[in-house]
C-alpha cells in the first residue's frame, strides 16, 4: 500500500495574507497553520499562543450546575460524608483525585470507589452504591460516568442517597434521576465548550463550590496538573478551555507536581520540567 499527504485546503484563502501581517509577517506555512485550526484572527491567535486562566468558562454556565454547587457546599456546611466515584481509566482516577482532594481540602469525610473492570464492570454500578451505603454517605458524586445510569439513580434515590452526575459521554434518550447531572453534551445545556474530559467536569464542579466558600479559601491552582493529565490521557480535542487547562496543567506538572505524580514520572524516567501532551499520553498516562 502506498500513501501519500493531501494538503487540507483552506475555507478562506483570501485571510491568509491579512493573518499574517496582523500577525507580524509570521510565516505562510505557520499562518495556514492556524487558520486550518480555526484561528482566524489576531485575538484568537493571542488566545492560541496565550492561554490564561480567564479564558476558562464560568461554571455556572453550566446546566445543574448551580443545584450540584449548592448541594456540595451544603455537604461541606453539613460535615456530611461523601462518596466520590470514579472510573477506571485515566479521565476517571484523576477525576477521582480532584474531587476527593477537593473534598477532604474542606474538611469532608470523604471515600472514593473505582470500580473493576472484570468484577464490577464499566460504569455506576450496584457495588459503589452498597459501599456509598456502608460508609454512611449522604451524597456520591460520581465523575466520567453515569449519564445512561438510569437504574443506578433510582437504587441511590431509593436508598436516601442523594447523587451528582459529573459526565462527558453522549447522554441517551432520558437522564438520570439525580440531585444535578452535569455534562456539557446535554441538549438543553448552554456551555460554551462541550468537549470538557469528565475531570475538566469536575474542575468545574469544584471552581462553582469554591465561589460559594468565601470563607474557606482553596487554591484551584492545585488542581491542574490532574486536569492536564486527563485531558491528554482520554485524548479528548486540545482546542478551546482544554486547550487552557492543558497549559496550565503543565506549568504545575513542571513546577509543582503532586507526590503521586512524582513518583510515576520517577518510576518512568520522565523529567516534569520537559512533560509534554504526547509524553504525558505514553509515558505518565
Amino acid at each position: 500500500m502506498t500513501h501519500r499527504w493531501i494538503q487540507r485546503e483552506l475555507s478562506q484563502p483570501e485571510r491568509l495574507e491579512a493573518l499574517g501581517k496582523a500577525l507580524l509577517d509570521l510565516p505562510e506555512p505557520l499562518t495556514r497553520a492556524l487558520l486550518l485550526r480555526g484561528v482566524a484572527t489576531l485575538d484568537e491567535a493571542r488566545a492560541f499562543f496565550r492561554p490564561l486562566e480567564q479564558a476558562l468558562h464560568d461554571p455556572f454556565l453550566m446546566r445543574d450546575m448551580d443545584r450540584a454547587a449548592a448541594r456540595v457546599a451544603e455537604a461541606v456546611a453539613r460535615r456530611e460524608r461523601v462518596l466520590v466515584y470514579g472510573d477506571y481509566d485515566v479521565d476517571g482516577t484523576t477525576a477521582t483525585a480532584l474531587m476527593v482532594s477537593f473534598l477532604r481540602a474542606h474538611g469532608v469525610e470523604t471515600q472514593f470507589f473505582i470500580p473493576d473492570r472484570i468484577r464490577d464492570g464499566y460504569g455506576l454500578g450496584k457495588a459503589g452504591i452498597e459501599a456509598a451505603a456502608a460508609f454512611g454517605a449522604a451524597l456520591i458524586i460520581a465523575l466520567d460516568c453515569g449519564i445512561t445510569a438510569i437504574a443506578e439513580a433510582e437504587d441511590a434515590r431509593a436508598r436516601g442517597l442523594d447523587l451528582i452526575i459529573c459526565d462527558h459521554h453522549n447522554p441517551g434518550p432520558a437522564l438520570p434521576r439525580a440531585c444535578a447531572v452535569l455534562n456539557p453534551k446535554r441538549a438543553d445545556c448552554a456551555y460554551p465548550f462541550k468537549e470538557l474530559s469528565g475531570c475538566g467536569v469536575g474542575f468545574k464542579l469544584a471552581q462553582a463550590v469554591q465561589t460559594l466558600l468565601p470563607h474557606a479559601p482553596f487554591d484551584l491552582d492545585a488542581l491542574l496538573d490532574l486536569a492536564a493529565v486527563s485531558i491528554a490521557g482520554d485524548i479528548v480535542p486540545i482546542t478551546g478551555e482544554n486547550r487552557v487547562l492543558m497549559a496550565l496543567g503543565l506549568a504545575r506538572l513542571a513546577g509543582a507536581p503532586r507526590p503521586g505524580f512524582r513518583a510515576l514520572a520517577r518510576l518512568a524516567s520522565l523529567d516534569l520540567t520537559a512533560c509534554s501532551t504526547s509524553r504525558i499520553v505514553f509515558t505518565l498516562g
